[in-house]
């Protein structure tokens, strides 16, 4: 069989993050026609779980990545993960395939002995333009267009490309990429929650240390007290870790901050709807899947539903107004929030069963 190796930014045996989720689902449907290998920067480099190959997550030093960025005349976050070590890892790796999770770390590969003989794979995961340019200030602004160029640079050396963004793939196609591929990926169906049984409860899920989640929970709370105004009962619960450099924000009545909770089926059984006033989208959508395979309501922007729109039937509402409909109305409506639960769990089951998403990784990873 194949070797591929997935070349990964995180460690997906110590770390749990939503790129991540989507990384090993990808693995896993991988492993049907790959013998699959990880290559991956982590914190803890000594340890020999699972056998991946682990490079030393080095702290970085702004001054130095500033140096190395226009010195290389590359981005900023291409420049971060251009490091030695992944270098030197895929020199000593013997491969069919190598597989960059995220277009940044397609620069350690294009470094090495490789490069040229042995092809790359890229999944973009998310635009790094689009995040940067929305979450990371002036800065960001200003290096988002030296961040898009080596975008399509490393794109252009790949024989395969893959989104989770239906539009991407085609910003790519657009730009003279033709294998180009939409992973329209869904997750395996769960353990279905009981919205018939819920409270008058909403959800937000998100770890805030990721800017787009942090916006999305500011934007929230503004919008909470015309969400449960004259609903008693009406309460929405955070999910996820805080960001731990935010200015604290005092919660309106009715909110409350869980962080984590210890037993999250137990949890959603008590919740009517996801809410994900996302807006800087693309990229993983994990929570919006999460809720899908366990037939959890959700009311979401355009941004944070993207593709998912077609694929799950999960409308984007652009406006403050529609979402607060949206809300109101489904806490004051057990019965149609459950019959649109249902609907969904349906859905997300019945592409799983059919393989959707696998075919769709095979496409993308299928050779020239």
């Amino acid at each position: 069989m194949k070797k591929a190796t997935f070349l990964l930014a995180k460690d997906p045996s110590h770390e749990s993050t939503g790129d991540l989720t989507m990384a090993k689902l990808v693995m896993d449907m991988a492993r049907a026609s790959f013998d699959v290998r990880v290559i991956c920067l982590s914190n803890t480099p000594e340890s020999t779980k699972d056998g991946h190959r682990r490079v030393a997550k080095r702290d970085v030093e702004l001054a130095e990545l500033a140096f190395r960025s226009v010195k290389g005349r590359r981005s900023l976050v291409h420049t971060r993960f251009d490091l030695d070590g992944l270098v030197s890892a895929i020199d000593e790796t013997e491969s069919d395939v190598f597989v960059a999770d995220h277009t940044y770390l397609g620069e350690p590969f294009l470094r090495s002995e490789k490069a040229g003989t042995v092809p790359l794979a890229v999944n973009t995961v998310v635009s790094e333009t689009l995040v940067w340019k929305a979450t990371r200030g002036v800065v960001g602004k200003l290096d988002s267009n030296r961040i898009l160029r080596d975008e399509l640079r490393v794109a252009r050396s790949a024989y395969t490309v893959g989104t989770y963004d239906e539009d991407e793939a085609g910003f790519y196609r657009d730009a003279g990429i033709d294998r180009a591929h939409w992973l329209d990926l869904t997750l395996p169906p769960k353990k279905q929650v009981n919205v018939a049984g819920s409270t008058r409860r909403l959800v937000f899920f998100g770890d805030r240390q990721w800017p787009p989640n942090q916006e999305a929970f500011e934007i929230l709370l503004g919008w909470w007290p015309d969400i449960a105004r004259g609903i008693d009962d009406a309460e929405l619960c955070i999910v996820g870790s805080p960001d731990p450099s935010a200015k604290p924000i005092e919660l309106p009545d009715g909110v409350r901050d869980l962080g984590f909770v210890d037993d999250l089926d137990a949890f959603l059984d008590t919740c009517r709807a996801l809410v994900a006033p996302i807006m800087t989208g693309g990229g993983v959508r994990v929570k919006i899947l999460d809720a899908a395979s366990r037939g959890l309501p959700v009311v979401a922007t355009p941004a944070a539903v993207g593709s998912l729109e077609s694929v799950l039937g999960i409308a984007g509402l652009p406006e403050k107004t529609a979402i607060v409909d949206a809300c109101r109305e489904l806490l004051l409506d057990r019965d149609k929030a459950t019959t649109l639960g249902d609907r969904l769990f349906e859905t997300n089951s019945s592409r799983w069963l059919r393989r959707k998403p696998h075919t769709s990784v095979a496409e993308w990873l299928a050779p020239a």
